[in-house]
């Protein structure tokens, strides 16, 4: 293993180990969106609010995999703090390198990047990239 996908390990395990953001709310302002992969057993609800175009909080709770748990982690980190329009290109590019389509390279994916070798396994995409989706739902929900 090279010191990349060492590095890029490290940060998965963290996150893994130590998810940030973690834990759910009651609060009607927060946005909800549940996804369950019954192929492998991945369980993850997202929240996520959004405060005048800006996205304030994102939460998320939920069983998986490594990947799956340290992807919605890092999601998490990544997305707090953006604009929406931000947010969403940061997910779209995201998604797009999971799935080894055309991406924009120029934006920051930030701690995302270490997913990048998860394009090398298929059968972990959707691990990698749930939580991803639970909040673009939350966005189209907010709209």
């Amino acid at each position: 293993m090279n010191n990349m996908e060492n590095l890029y390990r490290q940060v998965i395990m963290d996150h893994y180990k130590h998810p940030r953001n973690k834990g759910l709310v009651q609060d009607p302002s927060y946005k909800t969106v549940h996804i369950k992969n019954p192929t492998c057993g991945d369980d993850i609800t997202v929240q996520s609010k959004i405060v005048d175009g800006k996205v304030v909080d994102v939460l998320h709770d939920g069983t998986g995999c490594s990947i799956c748990c340290s992807s919605a982690s890092v999601m998490s980190e990544t997305l707090k703090g953006k604009t929406k329009a931000e947010a969403m290109i940061i997910s779209e590019n995201y998604l797009n390198m999971l799935s080894n389509k055309k991406y924009d390279k120029t934006v920051d994916l930030e701690e995302a990047i270490v997913y990048e070798g998860v394009s090398k396994f298929p059968a972990r995409i959707k691990c990698a990239s749930i939580a991803w989706k639970a909040f673009e739902g939350t966005v189209e929900e907010s709209e």
